[in-house]
């Protein structure tokens, strides 16, 4: 009778305890459905209350189907961090695979036991059992709890299975909740990756269009100077692609992963110039209704490009110049020294030295920037880049505006060649631009360009009213598109134009053609 009366005081012990952890758990989900806040609580009761020994708690990345262990009781974090099984791997796979709990009653006989986390040693003095159950939302399997505790041969694990279905059961929407972050923070992850990967790729100096000495030049000093923290200063004319050099320097530096601030300095006044670099604090002016920081604390760690420096006042390069020797700065009314760490690019199409010799541009501050100058040749300077660039914004306005472009006539390159481009390559884009729009033929003619590059000079002819003329221009251009096409031979561009040899010759002559130009 007093064994009975024992026996009976254990169950309700046992049951009593139970409720406490049940009742534990349902407390701290009420509090929170984030999982991080209820878990550890979870497991740490069991190993408490149940005499667990180790627990985990894994979760499906259902993109990937591995299975990682989110949360653990009695493992390190190299421990967990090894932790990671396939879907139908090792016992917790396969639960997680078929849905079904696994009673492992002596894992040193269950070959499927894959010990992966190394926590289990020396079973032959210490076997363990070992429990694992599905969590499920309906009949999608999230994820799953185990635990395992010493074998002992006098403790049924039936009861310790019921209750870990329950607890399993009770934190499945915590768990489902927590999948679904993991998902989205490591699908967050890879694409924050991926458009890094494209920003560096886009940037890379090989990605500039040309291949002139000269622009070969340019790309040999932006190798020299990206890994370095060096200041910049890129000159050249207006249009000819200054900030993609900036662009191609900091991607390819050691604060590629940086931020990339980019600052107008023509195109804002002296007193909201001043702000936008530093920063100002709430009250420092009217209409500073709040702290705001400026672009060089918003740039830390990475790089400021300052553009058209040659327009800063003479305020704002004092400033300047202090951020560039001290590396410090304070925002608009404020009194705290904030520190810089920052790479400066600048830019500038206009002749500091001449400025400097006005007085308009401080000496101390030219000489701060040009640490590493960098010139961009006018477009006038790589004419052999000309082709290469005309057909890269045919193909990009082509795409944009659906329409199938499949190459520019000869009389059009001849034009483009000749013209002396006083807006560079901006220049240049703009006329492709427009030049795609009026096309409808799948090339681009001479007199799709704009009337400033359709000279006399640039054509090789005189453009006419005449019906005659008219006529003459396109027989011109058909001719030169024909040896272009058989790179100067008569015979065959005389079978793309339909004709005879001699017709064509005779062209040749009356338009003064040098077939020369088109052999390769």
């Amino acid at each position: 009778m007093r064994q009975y009366s024992k026996y009976n005081k254990e169950i309700i012990k046992r049951k009593i305890n139970e409720l406490s952890l049940l009742w534990e758990i349902s407390q701290a989900l009420e509090r929170s459905m984030d999982l991080r806040d209820v878990v550890s609580p979870v497991l740490n009761a069991l190993a408490e209350r149940m005499g667990m020994s180790h627990g985990t708690l894994t979760l499906l990345n259902r993109k990937t189907g591995e299975i990682f262990i989110e949360c653990a009781h009695g493992l390190s974090a190299t421990q967990r961090r090894q932790g990671r099984y396939k879907l139908g791997e090792g016992v917790t796979g396969k639960v997680v695979q078929t849905g079904r709990t696994a009673v492992v009653p002596r894992v040193s006989e269950e070959p499927l036991f894959l010990n992966r986390t190394g926590s289990h040693k020396n079973l032959e003095k210490k076997d363990v059992s070992f429990i694992c159950v599905p969590i499920k939302i309906g009949n999608e399997v999230v994820g799953a709890l185990s635990a395992d505790r010493l074998f002992d041969e006098t403790i049924s694990l039936r009861e310790d299975v019921r209750l870990l279905s329950i607890i399993a059961s009770m934190i499945a929407q915590a768990v489902k909740l927590r999948q679904e972050a993991q998902e989205e923070r490591e699908f967050l992850i890879h694409e924050n990756a991926r458009l890094k990967s494209e920003l560096r790729n886009h940037f890379h100096p090989s990605n500039i269009i040309g291949k002139s000495k000269a622009m070969q030049k340019v790309y040999d000093l932006i190798a020299q100077v990206s890994k370095s923290n060096a200041t910049v200063l890129i000159r050249g004319e207006s249009g000819t692609g200054k900030e993609l050099v900036a662009n191609a320097i900091h991607y390819n530096s050691l604060r590629a992963n940086g931020p990339f601030i980019k600052v107008n300095c023509a195109a804002l006044p002296e007193a909201v110039l001043e702000s936008e670099l530093f920063g100002h604090e709430k009250g420092a002016f009217t209409g500073a209704i709040s702290q705001r920081k400026g672009r060089f604390e918003l740039a830390s760690s990475g790089t400021i490009f300052l553009d058209e420096v040659g327009d800063l006042s003479p305020v704002v390069q004092l400033k300047l110049l202090r951020v560039l020797q001290e590396r410090e700065f304070e925002r608009v009314g404020g009194m705290t020294t904030i520190k810089a760490d920052v790479r400066v690019i600048a830019a500038s199409n206009r002749n500091i030295e001449a400025l400097m010799e006005k007085g308009q541009f401080r000496e101390d501050l030219y000489y701060r920037l040009n640490v590493f100058p960098i010139y961009v040749p006018p477009l006038r300077e790589r004419r052999t880049d000309i082709p290469l660039l005309a057909d890269f914004f045919i193909e990009r306005y082509s795409n944009a505006n659906n329409k199938k472009i499949h190459r520019i006539s000869t009389s059009a390159i001849d034009m483009l060649m000749s013209y002396h481009w006083p807006g560079n390559v901006r220049e240049l884009e703009n006329c492709i631009e427009r030049a795609v729009l009026l096309s409808n033929e799948g090339v681009i003619y001479g007199y799709h360009l704009p009337p400033t590059l359709q000279t006399a000079t640039a054509t090789g002819t005189v453009y006419s009213n005449t019906l005659r003329g008219a006529l003459d221009n396109l027989e011109r251009e058909l001719v030169l598109d024909a040896l272009k096409t058989s790179r100067g031979n008569i015979t065959r561009a005389a079978r793309i134009l339909g004709t005879s040899e001699r017709i064509v010759g005779l062209r040749i002559k009356k338009y003064k053609i040098d077939t020369k130009r088109f052999h390769t």
